[in-house]
């Protein structure tokens, strides 16, 4: 009989003996998953382009009586990110999970302060965006599946974006660096499958951290967006009025929406999923249309009125 293993205590997924590196692990979701992770047994290696952020992350986990590295690492360069692998594998003698979580936003404004239009983007601000959004999955990945092909076994997750598959104003650059990603999961799921290794990624729509948008310089606040609105005097959650997906939930998307999709994905409950990406916390959003139909909509009316 095969004993499985994939549930802790209290049916709680279990990261025991698990080590997983945590690309962008200093804030938002990184942070959120590294946090709970390490309280699940695993051992975590924390990487930030900030160090200040990767080192309150470990530091937040030693405290707790967990096991965490952290280790400052620009994804975008390849060296930095093939160095935080060989860390967590000189450390703790294996890498069980590669998070590749680190993204750069891309609201791209003009001199004047409004949207800066898409023909007007130069190579600079391309080549940026690119480097951290796809370049820099490639490199971690790549450097991950070079220490787990000879273990026979490896899990590799990825944070896409709803705007991989939908179009957000102002954004397109972005949205084309998320959209890469979904071919890249597919084409790392087929070819290093045959090392035991499995490629899946997530697509958040709502409950992103706000410091997404915010410099890098910012206090890490550990919040949405949704709920980082609710700070200003006065506000109150309103699922009516206030969230624009099909589902009304009497609370704010937040971070730890996203997570456990993350978690699903790293945990061993996922063991034979490869090459998908699953849409998260999007609230019914993926569900249904962007044409306006009328609550008493009919078919039979729909016809007439165009007769």
């Amino acid at each position: 009989m095969i004993h499985d293993k994939r549930q802790g205590e209290h049916g709680m997924r279990s990261f025991e003996n698990k080590v997983i590196v945590i690309t962008g692990g200093g804030s938002g979701l990184g942070r959120e998953c590294a946090l709970q992770w390490s309280a699940a047994g695993a051992s975590v290696v924390v990487t930030d382009q900030v160090e200040r952020r990767a080192t309150d992350v470990r530091d937040e986990i030693v405290a707790q009586g967990g096991t965490a590295l952290a280790v400052t690492a620009d994804v975008a360069v390849e060296a930095e990110v093939a160095a935080a692998v060989e860390q967590a594998v000189a450390t703790y003698g294996r890498l069980d999970v590669l998070f590749a979580n680190a993204g750069r936003s891309m609201t791209l404004r003009s001199e004047g302060g409004g949207t800066q239009p898409l023909e007007d983007v130069t190579e600079e601000q391309w080549d940026t965006v690119l480097d951290v959004n796809l370049r820099g999955v490639f490199f971690s990945a790549k450097h991950a599946c070079r220490a787990m092909k000879g273990q026979g076994t490896g899990n590799i997750v990825v944070t896409v974006s709803a705007a991989a598959t939908n179009a957000y104003p102002g954004i397109a650059v972005y949205g084309a660096s998320k959209a890469g990603l979904l071919g890249l999961i597919r084409g790392m799921a087929s070819d290093w499958g045959r090392y035991g290794i499995r490629v899946n990624g997530l697509a958040p729509t709502h409950g992103m951290s706000v410091n997404f948008g915010l410099p890098l310089s910012a206090p890490v606040e550990g919040v949405s967006y949704e709920e980082f609105a609710l700070r200003a005097p006065g506000a109150v959650w309103d699922p009516r009025t206030a969230f624009p997906g099909p589902l009304k939930v009497g609370r704010p998307p937040s971070i730890r929406d996203n997570a456990s999709v993350a978690t699903f994905l790293a945990s061993d409950d996922s063991e034979y999923l490869s090459g998908i990406t699953i849409p998260s916390c999007d609230g019914g959003s993926v569900a249904i249309t962007s044409m306006h139909f009328p609550d008493n909509w009919t078919l039979d009316g729909q016809v007439a009125g165009l007769t």
